[in-house]
């Protein structure tokens, strides 16, 4: 197994059991972001999974829907992209993307992969379980989130309805790398249901 698809599962593992560990009356609480409930911070998950597989001409396989079995439809759109990663042909074509051609491996990678890492604490936050994130993931994301273009934080430049980060939420310069990490992706680090 190839560092792209070990990583994959090693995030979705862990998106997984936040899903499991949802407690029954808390799907409909609010999340960190505007205008979802933690059972649609699952849904956008999902939702981006099959968005891996458009490029391929793909869609999810039939599964409960997020509304009907969250864990059962992430298992779902999880065992698809799993699947093209372990198709070395596969996951190394290259298919177009918002961000230019890139092979379907980093396009897993740089999107549903990552946006696991994060949407995982929206969710752990939503539906008041432990938010941290691994401390690794924190110290591989922060280059990357220092240098976000302002563009991406633009509501529906990429498509109408679309908001890829909100505005930054400013600070303390010296708070855990995890609250300014959080902070650049337009989250507050502190935000409580």
């Amino acid at each position: 197994m190839n560092e792209i698809a070990a990583r994959y599962r090693v995030r979705a593992d862990i998106f997984a059991a936040k899903i499991a560990a949802v407690r029954p009356g808390r799907w409909s609480n609010p999340s960190p972001c505007e205008e979802w409930t933690a059972k649609d911070v699952v849904g956008h998950i999902v939702d981006m999974h099959g968005a891996m597989l458009g490029p391929l001409g793909r869609s999810l396989s039939r599964a409960p829907s997020v509304e009907e079995d969250p864990l059962a439809a992430f298992a779902s759109a999880r065992a698809d992209i799993e699947a093209l990663l372990d198709d070395p042909a596969t996951a190394a074509s290259e298919v177009a993307t918002p961000a230019g051609r890139l092979s379907v491996e980093q396009h897993i990678d740089q999107v549903v992969s990552a946006d696991m890492v994060v949407h995982g604490w929206d969710l752990a936050r939503a539906t008041g379980q432990d938010d941290t994130i691994d401390p690794a993931e924190i110290v591989a994301i922060w280059p990357g989130v220092q240098q976000i273009p302002d563009e991406m934080r633009i509501p529906g430049a990429f498509g109408p309805g679309i908001v890829v980060f909100g505005p930054e939420v400013e600070v303390l310069h010296d708070a855990p790398l995890q609250h300014r990490v959080l902070g650049l992706l337009g989250r507050d680090p502190h935000w409580s249901a």
